[in-house]
């Protein structure tokens, strides 16, 4: 009996990972790219490479992070060499618009600090000078809501709907005057494949983003890839040629979803726009991978939880995501029932956003809530990504037919029993 449980326990360890195995050559003809880190990573990771072998490939990365960092010295037993640096062809933001950026954040922040201690007419000065600041359109909208909140100016409503940007902020707007929605984008597409790429391949797409980076025509090279298959790289390219000034929202595999309530249906597309823009073949600088953008650790633990095998790339295959994604979800939310704190744990984990609304600071009744907490949340990336979440939500629950307004969803937030299990 005892021998019997040790086989059980050793084959439910190694079950969920059927890793595949690279050669030297397939890694090195790669072009430099993230996705290429990602699979010097892979090689570094495999019992059969050298440490000589190690540390000639090691100078192929575009940048070390701690996956790469970690597996170079288990294979050599040194940390590994500062690598050049290595572009990418992505345009940066000039230097003045990051200055501006970070003055206008430091005023927006002093500006909630004012609305809090009640000085609504000093911390309208402040968003108005973060509004003026700001180089996103997304942070000018955030900074007229608050310019909104703190002067009951309704003007600033008025510059809110003027926004092409589709955002919480400008959703709220509509519903302060019972307006319409801001004008999205779902494309129906006749030709079903693009012949020569492999969507699940990250290799072809960081080629494509090769191509973007050198091309004059984005809008030539989207028509390339306007197929149903690849309606993610093609509406991401669509985007990047309008400079996001069109919002495309696309609902591929529909197939994936039918037997799933549109509230689930609605969280998986919010989510995957969020993490990917529906790239199937995404791979993020921390290794994220896939449309739904799971890390290794998380493939490896759901493939265990349904006793399969599966090697990181199969997560690259768009159905494998939203099935690993509706498993992950079903968890998630067996704790949290409100669409912005999914979110959260999506993208912060659940001990996070469990010690974040426990908080006797957070989404309680109170002036200018849920906004505040909403606002001050410290970690900024899983702030801004629950914001941006909830509003792809609400235009996808619309679309799919469930009447939907964003003023609903936000004032349950300080009712626990409509939102999560963990409040009383």
């Amino acid at each position: 009996m005892k021998y019997l449980i040790a086989v059980i326990v050793i084959l439910l360890g190694t079950i969920a990972l059927e890793a595949k195995t690279f050669a030297y050559s397939q890694i090195q003809n790669m072009p430099r790219s993230i996705e290429k880190d990602y699979y010097i990573w892979r090689f570094l990771s495999q019992n059969t490479t050298t440490a000589q072998e190690a540390q000639s490939i090691i100078h192929q990365v575009t940048a070390i992070n701690k996956k790469l960092s970690t597996a170079y010295q288990t294979r050599t037993g040194q940390n590994p060499p500062s690598v050049a640096p290595y572009s990418t062809g992505c345009v940066a933001i000039p230097p003045k618009n990051w200055k501006n950026r970070s003055k206008a954040n430091k005023s927006f922040k002093h500006g909630l600090a004012l609305m809090k201690q009640n000085k609504v007419e000093q911390a309208a000065a402040y968003f108005d000078f973060a509004r003026r600041n700001y180089p996103e359109r997304y942070d000018v909208d955030k900074s007229l809501f608050w310019l909104y909140l703190s002067t009951k100016d309704t003007a600033y409503i008025k510059l809110l709907r003027e926004s092409y940007h589709v955002n919480i902020y400008t959703l709220m707007a509509a519903d302060t005057i019972n307006g319409k929605y801001p004008k999205t984008i779902t494309q129906s597409i006749s030709k079903s494949r693009t012949h020569g790429f492999n969507i699940q391949n990250p290799i072809d797409w960081a080629n494509v983003k090769v191509k973007m980076n050198s091309s004059y025509d984005l809008n030539g090279l989207a028509n390339n890839y306007q197929s149903q298959e690849c309606i993610g790289v093609y509406t991401y390219l669509k985007a990047q040629a309008s400079n996001h000034t069109d919002a495309y929202f696309p609902m591929p595999y529909r197939d994936a979803m039918k037997h799933m309530a549109p509230q689930r249906q609605a969280l998986i597309y919010a989510l995957a726009r969020q993490e990917s823009r529906f790239v199937p073949a995404s791979v993020s600088r921390s290794f994220a991978l896939g449309m739904m953008q799971f890390m290794p650790f998380l493939i490896e633990h759901v493939a265990k939880e349904k006793r399969e095998k599966i090697d990181f790339d199969e997560i690259f295959n768009p159905y494998k995501a939203i099935e690993y994604a509706d498993f992950h979800l079903d968890y998630l939310t067996k704790y949290l029932h409100h669409p912005l704190f999914v979110a959260y744990a999506y993208n912060g984990g659940i001990g996070f956003t469990r010690g974040h609304i426990r908080d006797n600071r957070n989404f309680r009744t109170g002036s200018y809530e849920p906004y505040m907490s909403m606002e001050t949340m410290e970690n900024e990336e899983a702030r801004e990504y629950g914001k941006k979440v909830l509003a792809n939500y609400v235009i996808y629950l619309n679309k799919l037919g469930v009447a939907t307004r964003i003023f609903p969803l936000l004032k349950t937030l300080a009712t626990p029993s409509q939102t999560d299990a963990f409040r009383k």
